[in-house]
């Protein structure tokens, strides 16, 4: 991980400059691919909403500082003190409850606030990682402190989900299948479709056309 590195400032300055220098050293991370070695790249949205939210919500009568560690196949930032009130790891997505609502309220009036849409940060965080076909943060609460891991585990590729899917269900829409792995445009996820029907993996339905068309296993008659 190299010498530690302290960053200070006013909260808002801190969580700019904080993600910089985490985006910096990642940048400079290279792993072994298919295609031989390859950078390491995270969405910075995904960093900068976990950044901010581990700074705006921590626990501040815990006189621990906010850490950030950068490995070659993750970065996990620790948060002083518990999640608060009756927010868990399973409702944290699902739920709001703000430990410093005045600091929150504050920071949010500033120009370019780094908490813009109040509430949805993690949401956004975690759906930064789906559209970059990674898998979601894990959000562990420790003794005294919460940490968030940001894997660099690729997803399943689009054909994976699609047939893991079939192994379990009758049949799959484009909506489903748009769900199952993050692709947000029709045509793109039809041509995933398109290539497992080449290859024999799958077939449409008969009468199934327009919205509620569906693609269902190829089995041999």
């Amino acid at each position: 991980m190299g010498e530690p590195e302290s960053i200070e400032g006013t909260a808002y300055d801190v969580i700019y400059a904080a993600v910089k220098r985490t985006k910096d050293m990642v940048e400079g991370i290279q792993r072994l691919g298919p295609d031989g070695f390859e950078p390491v790249v995270y969405p910075e949205k995904t960093l900068h909403e976990i950044v901010t939210n581990a700074i705006l919500h921590r626990d501040y009568s815990i006189a621990t500082a906010v850490q950030i560690r950068v490995f070659e196949n993750r970065i996990e930032v620790e948060s002083p003190g518990l999640l608060p009130g009756h927010v868990t790891t399973r409702n944290i997505l699902k739920t709001q409850f703000s430990r410093n609502g005045v600091l929150v309220r504050l920071i949010h009036k500033f120009p370019s606030p780094p908490n813009k849409d109040v509430g949805e940060g993690l949401n956004t965080a975690f759906d930064e990682m789906k559209r970059s076909r990674l898998k979601p943060p894990i959000i562990r609460e420790m003794e005294g402190a919460v940490i968030v891991e940001i894997r660099h585990d690729r997803l399943a590729s689009p054909e994976e989900s699609v047939m893991d899917y079939l192994a379990n269900h009758s049949e799959i829409t484009n909506r489903i299948a748009r769900e199952l792995t993050g692709i947000g445009s029709e045509n793109t996820m039809k041509n995933v479709f398109i290539r497992l029907f080449r290859r024999n993996l799958i077939k449409p339905i008969p009468g199934r056309k327009g919205a509620s068309s569906a693609w269902q296993k190829f089995t041999d008659p």
